[in-house]
């Protein structure tokens, strides 16, 4: 039996406009939404996907206040069997501040006869891109991690990852319990059912809470970029741009002559 753990983040919707807070220390999502960052989604279709053969478990985790049940009942809704919020004030934590939150529920869940084989995270989250709790929470768990992986397959105590590297696809082979961080592209993201979240809106979810000093993120501050400027050429008016017109569909190979 192979029970995953997957850790989840509420995150500003990515595909909405880059707002910054007031502070200019973060993303702020009022304005586009907020979601479960795409790696995250991943690595719950990876965790089913994982446990489902054996008959496991698993359970969804985030970090943070009362509006992160949301991304906790979504991955019930596919699939999860259960959910766990360790309840923090998410903007206030740095990746080692998260790490020590994942990994205390862990310990605690441990200590209450409930273990994971397998700890799953997104390669990075999509507000902050901090690449860091993953390897974080592997130290301090004792285990094994291995980042960027794109599948899993657990078999006689050995999970397979893989991954695209600069060289190709690279396998790993490592022994369980293990944490490894997932890219997006490996597995399809997975979409509730109504029953699914149904079930998702009755499970019930166990509350955490973590005691920890704060080391915070020491980020200074984030910029957004300015979109690139763009140019517009007038070929002229009427008949008259046919000729300029032509030229240039001559240069991008959309006519010939």
């Amino acid at each position: 039996m192979t029970n995953v753990l997957v850790c989840v983040k509420r995150v500003p919707d990515p595909t909405g406009e880059v707002v910054l807070t007031a502070d200019g220390l973060g993303v702020d999502g009022r304005y586009a939404g907020y979601t479960t960052s795409a790696h995250e989604e991943a690595a719950v279709a990876l965790a089913v996907e994982a446990a489902e053969p054996s008959d496991g478990t698993v359970t969804v985790l985030s970090v943070g206040g009362e509006d992160s049940l949301e991304q906790v009942r979504a991955g019930i809704a596919v699939g999860a069997g259960d959910g766990v919020l360790v309840e923090a004030d998410a903007d206030a934590l740095g990746p080692a501040d998260v790490a020590a939150a994942i990994a205390h529920a862990v310990s605690a869940r441990a200590a209450a006869g409930v273990s994971y084989d397998l700890v799953l995270l997104g390669n990075d989250a999509a507000d902050t891109g901090d690449f860091q709790v993953g390897v974080r929470l592997a130290y301090l768990l004792g285990r094994p991690v291995v980042a960027g992986i794109q599948t899993v397959a657990v078999a006689d105590g050995v999970a397979t990852l893989r991954g695209e590297g600069p060289e190709g696809t690279e396998v790993y082979e490592v022994g369980l319990p293990a944490v490894a961080t997932v890219l997006e592209g490996g597995a399809a993201p997975r979409y509730p059912s109504v029953l699914g979240r149904m079930r998702a809106k009755k499970a019930e979810v166990e509350r955490m809470t973590w005691d920890g000093t704060p080391e915070g993120s020491g980020r200074e501050g984030l910029t957004v970029p300015e979109p690139p400027p763009s140019t517009v050429t007038v070929l002229g008016e009427g008949a008259a741009a046919a000729p300029a017109l032509a030229a240039v569909l001559r240069e991008l190979k959309v006519v010939h002559g």
